[in-house]
């Protein structure tokens, strides 16, 4: 029986492994050099280990002999022998790459994010400090600064070209992803350079200086291609053909270690689709290699980001930038604008899996229709819905076919999904397509949809995110559920958001009472009910803007928006308009913005309901009610509608007779009109039904789904929806009318409650341990006599 050994053990070796015991390598005896005291595990999810997920790859084939903590080091080609006394008949190098750590002074004094060992020192080092900064503005360095965030330090990301991810983004890609990341509170570097670390300072080549508790190292690799003295490419790694074969016919190289036609690839796909070719070689086989698909798809501090094909290449380009949702896209299109060439995704990337399989080929209808979401990408049996395992969309189908009824299924079957997972929504989609009903778990800590789990936290009365998932979940948690239970939470009565672990749970915004903005500093939005205002109280407005110098606006929702504030000032802006009567607008809550209105008959000729009044009832009733997404109303005095209220979650429209209600509208990305519901209904009947829709969505519909998709969904409809909340056909009236009365008595105003609470206060501050400091790199010019983002 000939010999083969495996040198290194890392997820490109195990995919090997797995290829040649599929292809019946029984006449090979196998052994594998591990220099990790573990079996090959995930990379590709390696920032998940810190909330507990299983990394492992299932260990190695039956047969293999796997020697964990023994390296290869040394190479006897002559005598082909590994460390003196392993023989072989073929070496495969699957040695990887190592960090690379820049020749700075006090670099060996910093960590590097590279292995389990790594994240286990990182912990270490982070326990009790406050800051850390990460070098490297790349796919690792941003999950290293998830891993820090997540840790609880005051995080920074150091990245020497103009823009983060430059490998994978352009510039309007990423401006939109760092707007994306200073939302989170991850303050972001973008062209400076560290020329050195001494005692928790680091200093920039433009004589900058940054605090630095630790400092994590992730600024890119370099192939481990020392093992054996063979030819390397330009950048380093073994010189491969389109076999993967060295110069010496025994030899063969896969995944970062292997410069295939002189260029070492850092991404999983590549590096399987080696492994594939070698087994087949090692086989009798005679695969050979194509070019290497580098398209990514990854969320990124819970931002999500893609790239395929080639992006920057020449051609025609379209390009959808949406500043208000922080939406990027760019597809690249041949210069005749038929053939997809590659394309960016920053923010949304949901089209991803399909225009990936569309490369190379056209697109089904206009540019911009595709990337807004208007036409479906309809698939050709030959594209290719897998890029890690090279799986088509005819090898999924087919697997349907024979069973496969959910996505572990198809995984187990096809291997799609398996690698970086960026397929599986496509997976789903596929599954759908052939008539397999799909699962509604909120993510993958729960089998729950976020409807059964509302009721599960009604019915058993559960007030913590730890019980429910003790004894309905699994694992830790996640940006999906977390969010989502913590709404579900506030939206039974609760208390104070940031009591308690409730805090680790909510969105960004709601960590700070306040909406922050691309630099970094706060919005502030007062409650003004129906838009009424004293002359007294827009004086205070008005004053507290000119002292604590803040831009301000009247937003469409008849607000003040008040920008420009750091954090530390929150509390005593909070303060000065708490004491002038106002409470928090919540516009960085996903709960009731505002109710818009009119003047109504109060001053309007063509007023036929007092609509001012109508309006600051519902909002004072409805204040502080948390939901699955944002919702917003308006109450119009006539049926001139000035106050825009058919394009609302619900609206209000007066007649000579009552008001006419209705619902399921919204603005935004894809706007619609509300539907009529009801009409010439007393104030009394309407506030009833808006009670009982409301706390029907709230119970019923998923994770940030509007109200508008919401009914779309919802079997019946409209006409469902009156059954259930008019007709009582489920006998769930009183129960609304209960959760609604129950929200009314308990609201209290979250900006008060923190100004009456020392330990809340605490947390107000741009620097722990220099709480009365600003943060220095917040600066401002002026635009129209007032202070914008420099």
């Amino acid at each position: 029986m000939k010999h083969l050994v495996i040198a290194g053990y890392g997820m490109v070796a195990q995919r090997f492994l797995e290829a040649l015991t599929e292809r019946d390598g029984t006449h090979w005896q196998v052994t594998v050099l591990a220099e990790e005291h573990r079996p090959a595990y995930d990379r590709v999810r390696l920032t998940s280990w810190f909330e507990g997920a299983e990394l492992d790859l299932g260990g190695p084939p039956p047969g293999v002999q796997v020697r964990l903590g023994t390296p290869a080091i040394q190479v006897d080609r002559e005598r082909k022998l590994i460390n003196g006394e392993i023989p072989y008949d073929a070496l495969v190098l699957a040695t990887g790459s190592r960090p690379f750590v820049p020749p700075f002074p006090g670099a060996e004094s910093c960590l590097v994010y590279r292995t389990i060992e790594d994240l286990e020192a990182m912990r270490a080092a982070a326990s009790g400090k406050k800051t850390g900064v990460v070098l490297g503005g790349g796919l690792l360095g941003l999950e290293a600064a998830n891993a820090l965030r997540g840790m609880g330090l005051s995080t920074h990301v150091v990245e020497f070209a103009p823009r983060l991810m430059p490998m994978q983004v352009d510039e309007g890609g990423g401006a939109i992803l760092k707007r994306h990341i200073d939302a989170l509170g991850v303050t972001v570097h973008t062209g400076r350079g560290c020329v050195g670390v001494d005692r928790h300072i680091m200093t920039f080549a433009d004589g900058g200086t940054l605090e630095a508790d630790v400092v994590v190292i992730a600024a890119g690799i370099r192939p481990r291609d020392e093992l054996v003295d063979l030819p390397k490419g330009p950048r380093g790694g073994y010189l491969v053909d389109e076999s993967c074969a060295t110069e010496d016919p025994a030899i063969w190289a896969i995944g970062e270690c292997a410069a295939l036609q002189g260029v070492c690839y850092g991404l999983v796909a590549p590096g399987y689709a080696m492994a594939e070719v070698v087994a087949d070689r090692l086989t009798g086989g005679t695969a050979t290699m194509a070019t290497p698909d580098t398209s990514t798809k990854l969320k990124l501090l819970g931002v999500d980001v893609a790239s395929f094909g080639t992006p920057f290449a020449e051609g025609l380009d379209v390009v959808i930038t949406d500043q208000v949702t922080g939406v990027y896209a760019k597809l690249l299109l041949t210069d005749d604008a038929q053939t997809l060439l590659g394309g960016i995704l920053v923010g949304d990337a949901a089209a991803y899996p399909s225009l990936r399989a569309c490369l190379g080929g056209p697109l089904p209808a206009s540019p911009l229709s595709v990337l807004s979401g208007q036409t479906s990408t309809p698939l050709n049996d030959g594209a290719q819905v897998c890029s890690c395992h090279a799986v088509t969309k005819a090898q999924v189908t087919n697997a349907i076919t024979l069973g496969c009824a959910d996505v572990p299924a198809l995984k187990e079957c096809t291997k799609a999904g398996t690698g970086c997972g960026s397929c599986v929504p496509l997976l789903k989609q596929l599954l759908t397509e052939c008539g397999v009903q799909q699962s509604k778990a909120l993510c993958e800590h729960f089998d729950l949809s976020r409807q059964e789990l509302f009721d599960v936290i009604r019915v058993r009365q559960i007030t913590s995110f730890n019980l429910l998932i003790a004894e309905h979940g699994r694992g830790r948690g996640c940006d999906i559920c977390k969010p989502a239970v913590a709404s579900i939470l506030a939206s039974m009565s609760n208390g104070y958001i940031l009591d308690g672990e409730q805090a680790a749970l909510q969105d960004t915004n709601d960590h700070f009472l306040a909406n922050i903005q691309r630099d970094g500093t706060y919005s502030v939005v007062p409650r003004i009910p129906g838009g009424e205002i004293t002359p007294d109280k827009l004086i205070v407005v008005g004053e507290v803007a000119r002292d604590f110098g803040l831009y301000t606006k009247i937003t469409g929702g008849q607000r003040i928006d008040l920008f420009g504030a750091r954090v530390e000032q929150l509390p005593q802006i909070w303060r000065r308009l708490v004491d002038a009567g106002f409470e928090s607008g919540h516009a960085y809550g996903k709960a009731l913005r505002t109710v818009k209105s009119c003047v109504g008959s109060t001053w309007c000729r063509y007023g036929v309901q007092d609509s001012v009044r109508l309006a600051i009832e519902l909002e004072l009733r409805y204040r502080g009610l948390r939901a699955p997404h944002k919702i917003k109303s308006a109450v119009s005095g006539c049926a001139r509608e000035c106050a825009e209220a058919r394009s609302k979650d619900f609206g209000v429209i007066a007649t000579e007779q009552g008001w006419n209600l209705y619902v399921g509208g919204n603005g935004g990305f894809k706007p619609r009109h509300a539907d009529l519901f009801l009409t010439d209904v007393s104030t009394e009947d309407l506030i009833r039904t808006i009670d009982r829709f409301l706390m029907y969505y709230i119970r019923t519909a998923d994770r940030l789904q509007r109200t508008a998709s919401w009914i779309e969904a919802m079997e019946g409809g409209l006409d469902h929806l009156r059954e259930v909340i008019i007709d009582d056909s489920l006998g769930l009236c009183a129960e609304l009318d209960a959760m609604i009365a129950r929200h009314v008595e308990s609201y209290a105003d979250e900006w008060r409650e923190t100004l009456d609470d020392p330990q809340r206060l605490a947390r107000f501050v741009s620097f722990v341990n220099a709480p009365d400091t600003p943060d220095p790199e917040i600066n401002f010019t002026f635009e129209r006599g007032q202070k914008v983002p420099r």
